[in-house]
Order: structure tokens, then C-alpha cells, then sequence
């Protein structure tokens, strides 16, 4: 009889199994009160010690968790906005080639199409906008060393002379100064929080005032992001590849370089460091993580302020073009579209879900566009 008032030894074991696996402390309360009257002190003992067990393995998978749910997102967007390039060669590639095609159906080239272009900016004033990186100089393995050719400086000049020219970029200004050495155009560095206006005396193309221009709507945040930026750069010392790039306004973590194998750490890196900045947010380019403020404030704000600025806020005979590669250029394409003016042409070799109209190959095919800009005005100027 007295063997019977205990429960045995493989019962114990089933049941603690199954009461540890519940996630909810409060049923294995009521288990050890309903249950200890028929527990010896060992089992109870053990019982109790498996609980505990249960809990902290659980609050050490809700924390992974946590933290995995934040970085799992970073990883995605991650290979989302650095997607492999197509290998024409490679026979596995058909259905992908024939899913690019039709693609291209849909956004066709600026090249092929441009007597299209033509016809559409007829009567109207042509405002051009580019990117740099992928744009006016190809997408390289070290940042410092994004060259645009001698050829491509020659037609951004000649473009300069002949329209409203801005160069909309994720980078400082000084940094694409550097590249470009142009005084006559417009430069929108840090995604358009750091504006200015043509330091070379040449044709006015402003309809309004002739003050040249400068904007900056997130100079309170520049203590913050230097910052940011010196934290970062020890924190990626620990990623073989890694770059960090201060953009005045904005920092680019590069990870070109970095094998794919190590992008979760990056992630968790820059996770770790964000999350003590509320007042920053994140955002993927290709092959680049970006840190900005949280201002309502971007490439496509940054267009609308120019064309503001050059005196077509408001005007119907504006005929704006915007050619970029990047994510980032969506907000100028969207603003494009939105007010039914201009045209984007995006710079891709492979299918992209965009706002663009158009599309472009590559940097030289860039160059090629506007070489023909620039030859068609002067024509209709001769004709004139």
C-alpha cells in the first residue's frame, strides 16, 4: 500500500516530459500542485529542476529569436538588392534570359526608343538628373576608386552646357566632386540631404532667382552619424571585406567584398549598433547597407526641390529625366511618375521591379544616351 501513494519512476518521466515542453509557467504550476502530493521529494526535486531547465532554454530560444528576426530581414533585402549577374553562356540561364526578355518588353531601351524620348520632350525644357555609382562610372571592388572615364567626364560637360544638369548620389559631395570635377552641374550628395548649386559662371538656366543653391535638412544629425561612423569602423574590423563610408549626411556599409558566408555577422554587427539609434533608419543599395536619418527625405524629395529650385515647381512644359541604377533612384522614379512628367530610365542588365520607364545597360550605354541628347539639342538649336 505504501508503494502505491507514490508514482512510479517511468511515469515521472512522462509526465515531466510533456509539462516541460509547455511554454506557460503557469501550467506547471498547477501541475506541481496538483501532481506533489504524489511525488516523492526526489521527484519533486527533479521535476522542478526540469522546469527550470525548460524556462531557460525557452528564454534563450525567444531571445535568439528575437534577435533572428531582426537580422533575417537585413539578410533578405540583403541578397534581395545584390542579385548574381546573368552568364550569357550559361545554358541553365534560358528560362532566366527568356523571363529578362520579356522584362525588356515592358522597359524598353532608352537607346532603341529614343526618338520616342525625343518626341515626348518636344516644346518642353529638359532637366537632367543622374546618379554616379553604376551610372556615370561602373560599380567597382573598392569605393575609392569609382573613375569615370575621360569620355564620360567630356559628355556630362558638354550635357552641363546644354540643360540643367544635377548628379543625385548616395555620396558626400566633396567624395563625387572628386570624380566629376565639373563645376556647372548641380550635386545632390548623402541622397539628397546636402545640396548645391553650379560654382561655374556659365549659362543661367534658372527661370527664377539666380542664387545659387544649398540645402542641407539634416544638419542637426551630423554629431550623431560621425558617431555611428567611428563605431562602425571598429565594429567591421571583424568582417574580412567590410567597408564603411561617412557621406556626411549618410553612412554606406560596403560589403562587395565580403563573402556571403559572412553576411550574417555584418548584419548582426550593424543590428547591434542601430538598435541605439532610434532616430537613424536603414536601407540596402546593391551591395551596400545605408544609414540615414529618419527625416521624410530622399533622392525623390531631392529632384522636386531642384526643379523648385530652377523655377519648375509648378510648370506643365518641364520635361525631367532621371537615369540611376540603385534602389534609391526608385524615389525619383515614383516622383516621376506621380506627377506625370519626364521619363526614369533605369541602369540594369538583369529584370528589376521598377518605376523606371526605360532602361539602360550600362555606363556606356549611358554615355551613349546622352551623346545623343546633347547632338539632338544642338541640331534643333541649329535649325532654330
Amino acid at each position: 500500500m505504501k508503494s502505491s501513494s507514490r508514482v512510479s519512476s517511468n511515469t515521472v518521466n512522462s509526465m515531466v516530459l510533456g509539462l516541460a515542453a509547455s511554454s506557460s509557467q503557469q501550467v506547471q504550476k498547477s501541475s506541481m500542485a496538483l501532481f506533489g502530493g504524489l511525488l516523492g521529494q526526489y521527484q519533486k526535486r527533479r521535476l522542478l529542476f526540469t522546469f527550470e531547465d525548460s524556462n531557460n532554454n525557452n528564454n534563450n530560444h525567444n531571445n535568439n529569436k528575437v534577435a533572428s528576426n531582426k537580422v533575417n530581414p537585413w539578410l533578405e533585402s540583403m541578397r534581395a538588392s545584390s542579385p548574381p549577374r546573368i552568364n550569357p553562356n550559361n545554358n541553365n540561364n534560358q528560362d532566366d534570359h527568356n523571363k529578362n526578355n520579356s522584362w525588356i518588353v515592358g522597359h524598353p531601351s532608352a537607346l532603341k526608343m529614343f526618338d520616342e524620348i525625343m518626341w515626348k520632350s518636344k516644346a518642353k525644357k529638359v532637366v537632367v538628373f543622374l546618379d554616379y555609382d553604376g551610372t556615370l562610372s561602373p560599380i567597382v571592388a573598392d569605393p575609392e576608386k569609382a573613375f569615370m572615364t575621360k569620355k564620360m567626364r567630356a559628355t556630362l560637360k558638354e550635357i552641363a552646357k546644354l540643360f540643367p544638369t544635377a548628379i543625385v548620389t548616395g555620396r558626400c559631395i566633396d567624395k563625387v566632386y572628386e570624380f566629376v570635377r565639373l563645376g556647372e552641374v548641380y550635386y545632390a550628395g548623402s541622397h539628397g540631404m546636402d545640396i548645391k548649386g553650379p560654382t561655374t559662371k556659365g549659362r543661367n538656366h534658372h527661370k527664377g532667382n539666380n542664387e545659387a543653391v544649398l540645402f542641407q535638412p539634416a544638419s542637426q544629425f551630423l554629431p550623431m552619424i560621425n558617431q555611428v561612423y567611428k563605431i562602425l569602423v571598429e565594429k567591421m574590423k571583424g568582417i574580412p571585406g567590410a567597408k564603411v563610408e561617412n557621406n556626411k549626411f549618410c553612412l554606406s556599409v560596403h560589403f562587395r567584398c565580403v563573402e556571403e558566408k559572412c553576411w550574417p555577422a555584418l548584419a548582426e554587427q550593424v543590428n547591434s549598433v542601430l538598435k541605439e539609434y532610434p532616430k537613424l533608419k536603414l536601407t540596402h543599395g546593391r551591395k551596400v547597407i545605408e544609414i540615414r536619418p529618419t527625416i521624410k527625405w530622399d533622392k525623390g524629395k531631392a529632384i522636386e526641390f531642384l526643379l523648385e529650385s530652377l523655377g519648375y515647381g509648378n510648370s506643365n512644359s518641364v520635361f525631367p529625366i532621371y537615369i540611376g541604377d540603385d534602389r534609391t533612384d526608385e524615389d525619383a522614379f515614383k516622383v516621376l511618375r506621380s506627377r506625370g512628367q519626364g521619363i526614369g530610365i533605369l541602369v540594369s542588365q538583369i529584370q528589376k521591379e521598377t518605376n523606371a520607364t526605360y532602361t539602360l545597360h550600362d555606363p556606356l550605354e549611358v554615355g551613349q544616351f546622352l551623346r545623343r541628347l546633347a547632338d539632338s539639342k544642338k541640331a534643333c538649336s541649329r535649325q532654330t
